[in-house]
């Protein structure tokens, strides 16, 4: 008897598997060129974390996330987004007092149990990014202009390619 992969999970092999790590050399590339530095969070927090961040009436809090009790019955969660571990990351460690702006980004895999419908995923793969200590303005205009204005030098691409 073989064992088959869980619906809305993927095998990667290569040609997407190199994709993905182009991409992510890429992000690391670009967003290191723009001042922000590399974070990586747990794949899975306590589930209480996006309860209170993203809100218990949401639907990603309701029906969508991967909750289950550890063996202290305390209830966990796999990552459903990034930003509320980056948040968490950022108070626990102190960062927060530290410095007067922090750019961050991270890159990995999110879960959200929804109904797999075609081009989506139980697992999915996102690059986010944050700039925290600030109220400016400009910050948004930081979070876009890697995004819209770039060259990667692992790869080539620019946004001229588009």
């Amino acid at each position: 008897m073989s064992i088959a992969r869980i619906k809305g999970f993927a095998d990667m092999f290569p040609p997407q598997s190199d994709n993905f790590t182009r991409m992510e050399n890429c992000a690391r590339d670009i967003f290191g060129r723009y001042g922000f530095v590399e974070l990586r969070t747990p794949l899975v927090e306590f589930t209480e974390l996006f309860q209170r961040s993203i809100g218990e009436e949401t639907d990603v809090v309701q029906k969508e996330m991967y909750t289950f009790p550890d063996r202290k019955g305390r209830s966990l969660t796999l990552r459903p987004e990034a930003t509320a571990g980056v948040m968490r990351a950022y108070i626990e460690s102190g960062l927060n007092s530290r410095e007067a702006v922090s750019r961050l980004f991270t890159t990995g895999p999110m879960f959200r149990y929804e109904r797999p419908q075609k081009g989506r995923m139980r697992q999915f793969h996102q690059i986010n990014c944050e700039c925290l200590g600030t109220q400016s303005p400009l910050a948004d205009a930081e979070l876009i202009t890697p995004a819209v204005v770039y060259t990667c030098s692992v790869c080539g691409a620019s946004s001229s390619d588009r």
